[in-house]
Order: structure tokens, then sequence, then C-alpha cells
């Protein structure tokens, strides 16, 4: 088992410094001076020594001396920095990129968490009920209702869950962040598509095993049809699920950028999207870091998973 972790570990720290270098060379390529917009008005000479002072004139010392940067780990070890330090920011002054991503970041896990956790509490019953009652209405309603899930993108539900039931009757605040009633509506926007995703894969996971010799064997010895279905064939048709929920956790933080802004939510993907306007270089770099980041803890934790929920599957 440690021996897995420190494989996959070496190998997310390659692919971490991968998506670093790409993302690096795609913000170099955004056109336009970040120091020079909207009313700032400086000298050439103050625009020189700003430029050198974030290292902004040397594309290649800034590539190694954020890199450096990233090496937190070791200098927080030793007692001479942070355990992470993303540098300061560009745009906004006497703001560092740490303080924005711990000001941000925990905005969008709540978010995307309580999407998540909204997929899977309704989305993996649905998929069961619906293999259990397979070419029944239930079923085909649910399979409807997954279709609609997934192909509709998440600002046109999240937009008409904005007017229907916050903006017309008033039940839901517009926007903002800090309450429950606050959370309800961005999460269930960003929870659909997940949700119809996780009933489908639930549904087809669960057709499979309801046929293998096992299930007609735990029926055999006089087991109840509850315990049958919900302990032993949900057991083995989750683990597709399983599979999904990896990348799909990460993937509601990412995809939570046009919530925010439907929503107004404080989270880390307005100020990725700040930080490309602004073409502030250190926090597009910063963010796409954190988030990738989680990505790959992500992944890990579910290939390390597999052998909890499944022994005779070992992690790879």
């Amino acid at each position: 088992m440690w021996r897995q972790i420190a494989i996959r570990s070496t190998v997310a720290l390659g692919v971490l410094w991968a998506i670093y270098t790409i993302t690096f060379l795609m913000a170099v390529a955004i056109p336009g001076n970040p120091f020079k917009q909207g009313e700032r008005n400086m000298s050439p000479e103050v625009e020189r020594a700003v430029l050198a002072q974030f290292h902004a004139d040397d594309n290649w010392l800034f590539y190694w001396e954020y890199l450096s940067r990233l090496v937190g780990p070791l200098r927080w070890w030793q007692g001479r920095g942070p355990l992470l330090d993303l540098g300061p920011s560009w745009q906004y002054q006497d703001w560092t990129c740490n303080q924005i991503v711990v000001a941000a970041l925990p905005v969008s896990v709540g978010l995307g968490m309580s999407a998540m956790l909204l997929a899977t509490g309704f989305g993996v019953p649905i998929g069961v009920l619906s293999a259990v009652k397979r070419n029944s209405w239930f079923d085909y309603g649910a399979l409807a209702l997954a279709l609609a899930g997934v192909s509709l993108p998440t600002f046109v539900t999240g937009t008409a869950l904005l007017i229907t039931l916050a903006v017309l009757p008033g039940w839901f605040p517009i926007g903002g962040w800090g309450s429950l009633s606050q959370l309800v509506l961005p999460a269930v926007t960003l929870s659909l598509p997940f949700l119809a995703y996780i009933a489908r894969l639930t549904r087809m996971g669960m057709l499979d095993v309801l046929g293998s010799d096992f299930v007609r064997t735990a029926r055999a010895k006089g087991l109840s049809e509850r315990k049958v279905i919900w302990k032993h064939a949900l057991r083995n048709a989750f683990l597709p699920v399983l599979s999904f929920l990896g990348p799909a956790s990460a993937a509601a933080l990412t995809a939570s950028f046009v919530v925010e802004s439907i929503f107004n939510i404080p989270g880390l993907g307005q100020h990725f999207v700040a930080g490309v306007l602004n073409r502030d270089r250190a926090l597009i770099l910063g963010t796409v870091l954190v988030y990738s980041a989680v990505i790959v803890l992500f992944n890990l934790l579910v290939d390390l998973t597999y052998a909890v929920v499944d022994p005779r599957i070992q992690s790879p």
C-alpha cells in the first residue's frame, strides 16, 4: 500500500509540474500589459521598476522563481517559510495569492461538496429503484430526468431556478453567501448533472449485478429482498459510481465558476476569472494549481478506496 502511495504521489507531482508549465505558457501568451489597465498611468521608469519587481520583464526568470516558491513543504519543514507560497497578486494590492485562496477556497469547496452530497444522496437511490422497477413508469421518468440533467448546462438550470424560486416567489435569496438558504439553489444547480450521471451509473451497475450468481444465492438463503438489494447488490454496483466520484468531486469545484457568477458567490472561480481578465499571472497560476492539486488528490483517494469497498480489487 505504501509503495503504491509513493509511486502515485511521484506521478502526481509530475502531473502538477506539467500543468504548471502549460498554464504558464498560456498565461504568457495573453496579450496586454497587466500593469497598464484602466486608470493606471505610469512613467516608463516606474513601469520598468514594477515589471522588475514582479519578474514580469523576464518570463523564464518568473517561471523558475515562481516554481521555487512551490517547493514550500521543504522550506516549511526547515522553518524558513510557509507551507505553500503562491506569491503576491499583481492586481490586488497588499494581497498575496495565499490570502485570496485561503479566503475563497473554503467557499468553493463547501459549494462543491454540498452539490456532491446531494448528487450522491439522491442519485444512488434513484438508480437503485430504477433498476429494481425496470421498464416501469418510475424507470422511464428517472431516465428522462437523467437525460435532462446531463443535457442542460448549469447556466440554464441555474437561471431557471433563480427566476422561479428566488426572483418571482422570493422563497430563496437571489445571491450571496453565508447562510443555509443562500446555499440551497447553487448546490442544487451544481448537483443536477452529477446526480443524473450517478443515477444512470447506479442503474446500469444494478442491472448487471441483479442477475449475478451471488444475488441468486443470497435470495436462495432466505435473505430479505431489501438486504439483498441494498447490502449485497449495491456494494458491487457502487464501484462504477466510486470511480466517477473522484473526478466528479474535483469537477464540481471547477464547474462552480458559472454557478458562482450566477449566484454572486465569492468563491475561487470568481478570482480565477478576474485573474484572467486582469492578466494577473500569479493569481492564474495559483488558482489553477490549487484546483489541479484537488483533482489529483481526489483521484488518488478513489484509487486507494477501491480496496476498502471490494477487497478483491487491489489498487493499481
